[in-house]
């Protein structure tokens, strides 16, 4: 299976159907939701696959298309260099005037919050099969939060779904959607 259908399976099964993130359905099964594979393992290459899709997007209207995820199997697999990464994100986002306009979620297979053990569950609520960056509208995401009640919660019950669930019970579930997509 390639990398974008194990993304499209990751979103549905895993990111969806737990309910991770509520507001994921809508673009998902309206097909608002573009993948861009980038499989450089140039730096620079990178950013201008980002700055292109920031791009992209802009020049799309939200019914056509809502968000992108440029999916990067081949560069930024050592976490801590990926968190770095952020701050390039946001500068190239200050650098456009992108800020409140445009905003990015990054995920990483090895993603780890502050603090946590490596092989904590709650680790997962961000991990993805491959390194990412998932380029969301800020107008989107404003209008998700209006419509959903208790946003505040979403971090908190994720981090209970992820734990409830347990490390063997996780790992199961992707290695499953992943090899059965």
């Amino acid at each position: 299976m390639d990398v974008i259908e194990k993304t499209k399976s990751w979103i549905e099964k895993f990111v969806i159907g737990l309910n991770l993130c509520p507001f994921a359905n809508h673009p998902f099964v309206n097909n608002r939701i573009r993948y861009r594979l980038e499989e450089t393992n140039d730096l620079e290459k990178l950013v201008a696959t980002f700055i292109e899709e920031l791009e992209f997007l802009q020049k799309k209207s939200n019914h056509e298309l809502e968000t992108t995820f440029i999916i990067h199997p081949n560069l930024l697999n050592d976490f801590l260099d990926y968190n770095d990464f952020q701050e390039v994100i946001n500068a190239i986002l200050e650098k456009y005037d992108l800020e409140g306009v445009l905003q990015v979620a990054m995920f990483h297979p090895d993603f780890q919050f502050a603090g946590e053990d490596l092989d904590a569950p709650s680790n997962y609520v961000t991990r993805s099969p491959f390194p990412m960056l998932h380029i969301l509208r800020e107008e989107s995401v404003e209008k998700a939060i209006h419509s959903h009640s208790n946003t505040n919660l979403i971090p908190e019950e994720n981090i209970q779904k992820m734990n409830d669930l347990g490390l063997e019970g996780i790992q199961k579930m992707i290695g499953d959607l992943i090899k059965n997509s």
